[in-house]
């Protein structure tokens, strides 16, 4: 399948982002926008960068509470991919849920009698979420405070930004988003 990417500059702690588009849809998203861009063939298609610099763009301005962005989801499979499901259709903006409530509501862990494991098991999941912002990882939360995010202090960082945006959490004298 042929993959082809797109920077998209952002106000995110990270920096500008990288969204890989395929025919299917968004294949995979990238918050550390500038490394292996010289490696990866660009997106020429204009309608493809267009629907996704403004819908991006719009979100992170405020102005778009969904992406409505297409997902190829042939990148993910199984319990991987139903968490993923489950995050994107039952965790709406502004709201958060745990990594062990996200276990328990997506079905996938049922048998597992390990107290902790399958919540630990969702975080590695969001770890690994090839569509971050689409499917919003930042929205799944320790049950004692913020939890992780991919990328060290800069992911929590945009993590923080993206529950500020939301509304989750209240911003901070130094937050940079949108009025």
């Amino acid at each position: 399948m042929s993959i082809s990417w797109i920077t998209v500059g952002t106000p995110l702690p990270s920096g500008p982002m990288r969204i890989a588009v395929s025919p299917l849809g968004v294949a995979a998203v990238d918050y550390n926008g500038g490394e292996g861009a010289a490696r990866e063939p660009l997106c020429t298609d204009p309608a493809k960068i267009a629907a996704v610099t403004g819908r991006i763009g719009e979100y992170l301005g405020g102005r778009r509470r969904e992406l409505g962005l297409p997902i190829d989801w042939s990148t993910s499979s199984g319990p991987h991919r139903t968490v993923l499901r489950t995050l994107l259709a039952e965790v709406p903006y502004g709201s958060t849920i745990t990594y062990g409530e996200l276990a328990a509501r997506s079905g996938v862990f049922e048998d597992v009698s390990e107290p902790g494991l399958a919540a630990r098991t969702v975080g590695q999941m969001m770890a690994a979420n090839p569509f971050a912002l689409l499917v919003p990882c930042h929205r799944v939360v320790a049950a004692d405070g913020i939890g992780g995010f991919g990328g060290g202090r800069v992911g929590i960082e945009v993590k923080r930004w993206l529950l500020t945006l939301e509304g989750v959490l209240d911003p901070t004298l130094d937050w940079n988003g949108p009025g």
